[in-house]
């Protein structure tokens, strides 16, 4: 890492009171991180986490509720000194979520962040997507501005529900006029217990390439994710900005930091397998998620440098530090193994190990329709 001195000092907007900040999912995962960092800001004088559980961090006001619920916007309103700014973490990201509760629990409740924040009269709403909603395609520009096209499509997981929550973005200051909303887009995201289909690509014995691709990567480490949204907090950052580690990663650069090899196949093969596998119910990842695996989907984070935000981590470490939590793990085709199966499949030699996993699942899967 760069350096331990935290980014946001020099973007501060000088407000001239501190703030009431509330944030939601704030009792795991990113909203804990983020939460457990606010509650130390002098800029911050009240921190309410809300959630459907308690959290373990202290010296913060714990509010329990479900944040599809309306009555969140007394909760804002609170005692006469509502909320300045609501940064909205809970949403539910999982592979293995059923689709439909996931979106439904994504869309609703980002829907009710937005209304209750207006009716409560907070003056500022910070949404967290994914560079995901740009699409991996094979014209993108290396990097993409924040302001490029947002080509992704809903055939990768939870991307659908992350390009609902941009559209909910965007049409928010216009349904609630002086109400101000801006969105974070990370890159793939590390540490922190990120799981999703791009973390579980490393958790292979071998790295799929699609032939004829040629991929980048680019990481967030958590860390400078919840610099970022400090930011947003403080800066009063408006609008979207893209987060990442500086530069990327080629291929080849991944495979020979990591120490993992490649297995190629044709694009036919692999988005044919993935597909059916993904429609025997035998892996959480639609083929989608291929894409962005095959092409370049890497951000330029101008919007945040220019306000005098830097990342600590470089992609070098990052990748570093997700081999480090996924060691252990290990996955076919997106969806993890127990250890017995595992051990079976990481005993086969050479390029077909990954070919003979997925093939024993499809088998596996005929046997008990028949």
């Amino acid at each position: 890492m760069s350096s331990p001195e935290s980014p946001v000092r020099a973007a501060r907007n000088g407000a001239a009171a501190p703030l009431t900040v509330a944030v939601t999912g704030a009792a795991g995962g990113i909203g804990a991180l983020f939460t457990e960092r606010l509650k130390d800001l002098p800029d911050v004088r009240r921190v309410l986490a809300l959630d459907e559980r308690l959290g373990e961090t202290d010296g913060v006001e714990w509010h329990t509720l479900d944040i599809r619920d309306p009555a969140l916007a007394d909760r804002l309103r609170g005692d006469g000194r509502p909320v300045d700014v609501v940064v909205h973490l809970a949403l539910d990201l999982s592979l293995e979520a059923d689709p439909a509760a996931r979106s439904a629990y994504n869309v609703r409740g980002t829907q009710t962040v937005l209304t209750a924040a207006a009716a409560a009269g907070v003056r500022r709403v910070v949404l967290c997507t994914s560079a995901m909603v740009y699409g991996a395609l094979p014209d993108n520009d290396v990097p993409l501005s924040e302001d490029a096209e947002l080509r992704a499509t809903a055939e990768a997981s939870c991307v659908g529900d992350l390009l609902e929550i941009e559209r909910l973005a965007e049409r928010a200051p216009r349904a609630h006029p002086g109400l101000q909303v801006g969105v974070l887009r990370p890159a793939v995201l590390v540490g922190g217990g990120a799981d999703t289909a791009m973390t579980r690509y490393f958790e292979s014995p071998r790295l799929l390439v699609v032939a004829g691709s040629r991929p980048r990567w680019q990481f967030c480490h958590v860390e400078d994710l919840v610099s970022a949204l400090e930011h947003a907090v403080l800066g009063r950052l408006d609008g979207p900005a893209a987060v990442g580690c500086d530069g990327w990663l080629e291929q080849e650069e991944v495979e020979e930091l990591s120490g993992i090899r490649r297995m190629e196949l044709p694009a036919a093969v692999a988005l044919g397998a993935a597909a059916r596998l993904h429609r025997l119910g035998l892996t959480p990842s639609p083929a989608g998620d291929l894409a962005y695996t095959m092409h370049p989907w890497v951000v330029s984070g101008s919007r945040l440098h220019e306000a005098g935000w830097r990342p600590r981590w470089s992609n070098e470490e990052a990748l570093s530090a997700l081999l480090a939590q996924t060691a252990g793990r290990h996955t076919v085709a997106g969806r993890r193994l127990g250890r017995k199966d595992a051990a079976t499949t990481l005993g086969a030699a050479g390029a077909t190990v990954a070919l003979v996993g997925t093939a024993a699942l499809v088998r596996r899967a005929r046997r008990r329709r028949r």
